[in-house]
């Protein structure tokens, strides 16, 4: 089940988490946090849903489909972070997958001080695995470097946390996933291009292995190569970033 904002472009949002999720042979359950106004360039402008329609969506699937993962994209407001959260709680058993969007690409600001806190205080505490960004781990923790973000993460009460590595300046993108006291690194060509999405490929194809019952470094592994095959084979649809070919890596 996706907790994800509409995205016009296809680029984001619920139609990238429906196609990650597609390709990696698992069913997406699609709940609309938010319709935006939003291109390849960039948000304009973010609407969240009413919250009684959002919870009656959510009460209506839970009611009927038998749910294997939770996986959060943009949450809109802190109302709406909340309510996620209070579903989560109501289903300890179910897995948790946060992808933190804190930012657009492009730099707009999709999260203010409100729902950064809720997503601290209520959801990572929850979090089988968080999939931020180092500049959305910088958020979220108040720390600069690297493990000093994931070491504050998980002590949250996240379980995992996999930080991604393409705003390093490395040669290579070098992922981490930090569980604990370990840390394992999944290291990958650096692609020339920006990308519409690949967060949202990320998060969804590592919450549909999860929903297959691989664990969670299998997981993390099979995510990681899909999302950077997809990168790969990334098409320009409109006049900005490139959008991820979700189809491409499975053909």
């Amino acid at each position: 089940m996706c907790f994800s904002g509409h995205d016009p472009s296809g680029g984001a949002g619920l139609q990238a988490d429906i196609e990650a999720i597609t390709a990696n042979h698992a069913h997406a359950c699609t709940i609309v946090t938010a319709l935006t106004v939003q291109d390849s360039v960039n948000v304009q402008q973010v609407a969240p849903v009413e919250l009684s329609l959002f919870q009656a969506s959510t009460d209506a699937i839970l009611n009927d489909v038998s749910v294997n993962v939770f996986k959060t994209g943009l949450l809109a407001d802190a109302q709406i972070a909340q309510a996620v959260a209070n579903i989560a709680t109501q289903h300890a058993d179910i897995p948790l997958v946060i992808d933190p969007v804190l930012a657009s690409g492009a730099g707009t600001e999709l999260a203010n001080a409100e729902l950064v806190k809720v997503i601290q205080k209520q959801l990572l505490p929850l979090a089988t695995i968080a999939t931020p960004n180092l500049p959305e781990a910088q958020r979220l923790s108040g720390e600069q470097d690297a493990d000093a973000c994931a070491e504050k993460i998980l002590a949250m009460g996240c379980q995992y946390v996999l930080l991604t590595g393409t705003h390093a300046t490395t040669d290579n993108v070098i992922n981490s996933l930090y569980h604990g006291d370990s840390k394992i690194e999944f290291e990958v060509e650096r692609l020339n291009g920006d990308y519409h999405g690949s967060g949202c490929t990320l998060a969804s194809s590592l919450a549909a292995n999860l929903a297959n019952g691989h664990d969670i470094n299998t997981s993390v592994s099979m995510a990681l190569d899909y999302t950077w095959q997809s990168l790969k084979h990334a098409q320009a649809i409109g006049k900005g970033q490139l959008l991820p070919n979700r189809h491409f890596a499975h053909d």
